[in-house]
């Protein structure tokens, strides 16, 4: 389970099987780095997450597998922006 906040829980499995995500790039300055928000289609936040540091949140949602697909999509992402990721 993936606590979202409040009381509100997910499941892994559940994560899996999510009809829509978003992805949102934020620009770090100075000494705070980039970061990726993941969010669910009611934009509840799933994951955040360092864009040089991605494994371990993904691996945390059960998105491990396909690290390499999101990545990819935020790498090529302009920042500020909100995408929808189908996965």
């Amino acid at each position: 389970m993936v606590k979202l906040g409040g009381n509100r829980f997910i499941s892994h499995f559940e994560i899996l099987f999510l009809n829509k995500m978003y992805v949102i790039k934020v620009k770090g300055i100075a000494k705070i780095p980039d970061y990726v928000q993941l969010r669910d289609e009611k934009f509840t936040l799933l994951a955040y997450f360092r864009v040089d540091r991605p494994e371990k949140s993904l691996e945390k949602l059960g998105l491990g597998e396909k690290l390499t697909a999101i990545m990819n999509f935020v790498n090529d992402l302009p920042f500020g922006q909100i995408a929808k990721l189908d996965i």
